[in-house]
């Protein structure tokens, strides 16, 4: 029996589109449907360029697949249930295998719907269906529907990609000196930049441009005060217990994972904190971890992955065509190394990971710290429920602990844990929005063997 299955005494309901007037009623009501006609019209005017490749195969295929998700948006709008899966792929069991398991939670087929069942699953399943309908229309079953959005915020973010990779370069240029006396105040800095970049989400503003106009070290100390929760040093404190001497007299440190969220910017804070974990010996190996196909509207793939790396190595900017070339020799060497699992585009919690893809959570077990970017990692470290502010982190968790982690998080949904008595009624009176705004943020951790 999985974990979500268990009835357990204190584990609240799911949030569920079935609150009318909730964040997630209205996002299933006008965001969902927003971005499914935003991947229509993409698809639609990308026409041409499909008849030029393909022919008029193409243009049968544009056709079909606009019509598989107008269909959807179809079934979505009118509280239709959740239909299974038809294409065969190698998600396709395990996706189906959950729709069982939500009939057998709700007790009636026709209750595992749109509107009530977890908003976490049907968001997750909207993506999916997205990705079906790509599928099954050959020649076009390669086209990433998401894409021309997360280039954009890629170069819109220009300005602010060089003055990371300037002061990326000045770190690492006096190293030494940094190392004996700054090290801790970059990692706090660099941490947080990771942290902000999360702000950048194209499905939060369902697809509307989302950039960073500004140098994002610059923004950190008027953005401190939004961090609810700064676990930062226990993070520290992980990466230097996970030090250990060699037989040659030197030290060697620990690998630390990072579960990416979104491309574009992100990313980018992303790569600047794996640089700066590895040239200052804070770690000795970065595992990414990303999408295995295009995903909430700007989540990373392999080949957004790529991409971005090629994009920066090409720059006509010193310093960032330096960290470039410098990131792909990391990749050359080893040293980062990017993989995906299809667990992360499944719509379960964390909390099933050690069940549902034991192999993943064993990756997972050889990390010293896992650091999971943005707001669905929390939606799903957390289960996605009706959770009271101030219940542990490691309680909402539910046994899901393969190894220290931490959660980087702009806050996006209404979930939030481990806040102070009253510290979420102070908010909600200054802020009502403040669950939902991107405005405020964590960095929430947890030690499997630490006392929280």
């Amino acid at each position: 029996m999985m974990a979500a299955d268990q009835t357990v005494l204190g584990v609240p309901p799911s949030l569920s589109a079935k609150v009318v007037g909730s964040f997630a009623y209205l996002t299933v009501k006008d965001r969902l449907p927003t971005i499914l006609t935003k991947v229509i019209d993409t698809i639609h005017r990308n026409k041409n360029k499909f008849f030029e490749e393909y022919g008029e195969e193409g243009i049968q295929a544009e056709k079909q697949t606009i019509s598989l998700l107008s269909k959807m948006r179809n079934e979505l709008q009118t509280d239709k249930p959740v239909l299974a899966l038809t294409e065969g792929l190698g998600d396709t069991d395990s996706w189906n295998q959950y729709l069982q398991r939500q009939r057998g939670l709700q007790g009636d087929p026709e209750s595992v719907s749109w509107f009530k069942s977890p908003w976490l699953y049907v968001e997750c399943y909207m993506y999916r269906r997205i990705q079906e309908a790509v599928w099954l229309n050959p020649p076009i079953n390669n086209y990433d529907v998401f894409s021309e959005g997360k280039t954009q915020s890629f170069f819109e973010s220009q300005q602010a990609v060089m003055a990371l990779c300037t002061y990326l370069e000045g770190v690492n240029k006096n190293m030494e000196e940094i190392f004996k006396n700054h090290l801790l105040e970059h990692f706090n800095k660099l941490l947080k930049v990771s942290l902000w970049g999360n702000k950048c989400d194209l499905s939060i503003s369902a697809g509307q441009e989302n950039s960073q106009k500004t140098s994002p070290i610059e923004s950190l100390e008027s953005l401190q005060p939004f961090i609810l929760v700064d676990d930062s040093n226990m993070v520290w404190s992980t990466l230097i217990s996970a030090q250990r001497p060699t037989q040659s007299g030197k030290t060697t440190s620990g690998r630390v994972d990072i579960v990416l969220d979104n491309a574009g910017f992100e990313l980018v804070t992303d790569l600047v904190l794996a640089d700066f974990l590895v040239s200052s010996g804070l770690a000795r190996e970065i595992h990414f971890h990303g999408k295995s196909f295009p995903w909430f509207v700007s989540d990373v793939t392999a080949k957004d992955f790529q991409w971005t790396i090629q994009q920066t190595m090409a720059a006509n900017h010193k310093w960032m065509s330096k960290s470039g070339v410098q990131w792909q020799s990391y990749l050359n060497e080893g040293v980062w190394s990017y993989h995906d699992h299809p667990f992360w585009t499944y719509p379960h919690e964390f909390c099933d990971m050690a069940a549902d893809a034991p192999d993943l959570y064993a990756t997972l077990q050889g990390a010293d710290l896992v650091l999971f970017k943005g707001d669905l990692n929390y939606r799903k470290l957390t289960g996605d429920r009706e959770w009271d502010h101030t219940v542990g982190f490691d309680t909402a968790l539910r046994g899901f602990g393969p190894a220290p982690l931490c959660s980087l998080r702009t806050l996006k949904a209404n979930v939030q844990v481990g806040l102070q008595p009253g510290q979420a009624m102070k908010l909600s009176s200054q802020d009502p929005d403040w669950m939902t705004s991107g405005k405020y943020a964590v960095i929430q951790f947890y030690g499997p063997n630490s006392e929280q």
